[in-house]
């Protein structure tokens, strides 16, 4: 089979202009990048304000495996299909990160024949939202020192420091570094670090905000850091919120594309999900509601982060109620889930596929916590055997949820017909009793354990260090009746990313506790978890390449 990038540049891509007239954009809500991408205009929603919605659907998955799953794949397939089936559909995505891009990933458009296009620009500079936010990022950082510099009027305490600097690379060597050295005129010297743009909170801001009023409010109440007095400073302290909106101008507006099979899709933001938040904006999907009669979104890696705070934050604040889930998972993964070795996933076992659906089960719960049914879509590999199949099929029966089999890397939308109709018929015929898991009203300590053992299947939580002292501290502030934001490994439903399937008799050990007061929830550092990774010991980027035509290599 061609490589993703192949398959991308021989895909017949239509003129954005044409995307967004079928969708009723007119020509004045467009801003143009190019011939085959575009931004779309603020005043569109205030025309289609009082448009009734359409269904939402939100596709996750399980926990993530080397031998991988395909949840932006299924989502970009499932979108394609059903356009097939005649309903007028559009896909919502994060923007890849170019960290991970040249790091482990290689690219995350999706993938063989359900890709979202044009899939080199989508997967490396695209339309500059990451820089202009790495750029907001730093002059806040930078006004920050030079005020401090200049005399320091707001009696910054400077250990008391807690903003950072940022950049959209996977670079270990920045995690902890030491600023301001050199003569006096070179600024206070003092330790520091920088942070992956992915887990900027202003990464966080732009994907919550709903205009540019709501995003300069929220801008300005940031903490960059505590002055003598262990009160708050904050951006707006710096004036600082005027100048990193102007810079936020256009990436705030969200980006207009379309699939390799010519649907429209809308690409916008894109914090992590094991160290932020892990949803596009909330401009993206409330846009594509009104612009479409189903709109499938996905929130990153497995039920326990993604979909949790999708439904937990995102939903929270958005008023967005979903329709349906789709929990994607793949035999072979499942497989490693149930300590079958990566390199003999390409064998039957039924053993191993059995204790690793567990995995699977368990997410499956954690769904129909929210109230929300479901749909399992095993997205299939040519190595799954007949009777792993029917296995799996049986398992997710006596779960009492539908399973689908989805060929939409090797088909593209004919490949996800049958769970396209699937979905259809839970969106018309089931309804969605939509609830999120905690209420604001607990205490932060409630909230995380909350989490904790009713999502991940803890028998509680440790707390370490300071970070009981910080709960109180935040609790004092005032901020205590916000969601929580567990930043914890992908990998495994508790922090130890080599406990696989579905672990029990742990504890959740919370290290670090800080508040992102302009996006509006507490963030909970757990393991070993960081918020700048690093590279691989043999990274994408050695593989990637553009020769004399044009034509690039190594993307994926």
């Amino acid at each position: 089979m061609k490589t993703d990038v192949q398959i991308a540049q021989e895909a017949k891509l239509k003129p954005i202009t044409e995307i967004a007239k079928e969708l009723g954009i007119s020509e004045e809500e467009l801003e143009q990048y190019g011939r085959y991408k575009a931004k779309i205009n603020n005043s569109l929603m205030d025309r289609l304000k009082d448009k009734p919605d359409g269904k939402l659907v939100l596709v996750t998955a399980i926990n993530p495996t080397p031998a991988g799953e395909g949840k932006t794949t299924t989502n970009v397939g499932l979108s394609m299909a059903l356009d097939r089936i005649g309903k007028k559909v559009m896909t919502t995505l994060r923007e890849p990160s170019l960290g991970p891009c040249f790091g482990i990933k290689g690219g995350a458009a999706g993938g063989g024949y359900s890709q979202v296009v044009p899939m080199e620009d989508i997967n490396l500079h695209f339309t500059g939202d990451f820089h202009a936010i790495t750029s907001a990022h730093n002059l806040l950082a930078a006004m920050l020192d030079n005020h401090i510099h200049q005399g320091n009027k707001l009696r910054i305490v400077t250990k008391n420091i807690v903003w950072d600097r940022a950049v959209d690379m996977n670079d270990r060597a920045l995690r902890h570094i030491v600023i301001g050295m050199g003569a006096k005129g070179d600024g206070v010297t003092r330790e520091s670090s920088f942070k992956i743009t992915v887990a900027s909170e202003i990464m966080a801001i732009l994907c919550l905000a709903e205009g540019i009023t709501d995003l300069k409010e929220r801008l300005g109440r940031m903490i960059v850091a505590y002055d003598e007095d262990k009160k708050p400073v904050t951006a707006k302290d710096l004036n600082a919120v005027g100048a990193m909106a102007l810079l936020l101008k256009d990436a705030i507006k969200p980006n207009l594309v379309q699939t390799i099979g010519n649907t429209p899709a809308i690409v916008h933001g894109g914090p992590f999900a094991n160290i932020a938040h892990g949803c596009n904006s909330v401009v993206a999907t409330k846009t594509a509601l009104k612009l479409a009669d189903y709109v499938i979104t996905e929130a990153g890696f497995g039920a326990d982060l993604g979909a949790e705070k999708f439904l937990d934050i995102k939903c929270r604040y958005a008023g967005l109620k979903p329709d349906a889930v789709v929990i994607v998972a793949t035999i072979r993964a499942l497989k490693y889930n149930g300590e079958k070795p990566l390199k003999e996933l390409s064998e039957e076992d039924l053993v191993a596929l059995r204790n690793g659906a567990k995995n699977l089960e368990r997410h499956i719960d954690n769904i129909s916590k929210y109230g929300i049914p479901s749909v399992v879509a095993i997205n299939r590999f040519p190595t799954d055997t007949d009777n792993e199949i029917e296995l799996l099929k049986e398992i997710c029966e006596e779960k009492g949820v539908s399973v689908v089999l989805s060929e939409v890397f090797t088909k593209g939308g004919e490949g996800g017909i049958e769970l396209a109709e699937k979905v259809v018929n839970i969106c018309e015929n089931e309804e969605s009793n939509f609830k999120p898991i905690y209420s604001l009203d607990m205490s932060i300590k409630e909230k995380i354990e909350k989490v904790a053992r009713e999502i991940y299947g803890a028998d509680g939580v440790n707390y370490e260090g300071n970070a009981e002292k910080q709960i109180r501290n935040l609790t004092e502030l005032g901020f205590d009746k916000l969601p929580v934001c567990i930043a914890k490994t992908q990998y495994s439903f508790s922090d130890d990313p080599n406990a696989l399937g579905a672990p029990s008799g742990f504890k959740i050990n919370v290290r670090d506790v800080k508040v992102s007061a302009g996006a509006g929830f507490i963030v909970i550092l757990t393991g070993q978890i960081m918020t700048m990774p690093g590279l691989p010991r043999v990274p994408h980027a050695e593989g990637m390449d553009i020769c004399e035509d044009g034509t690039i290599i190594g993307l994926s």
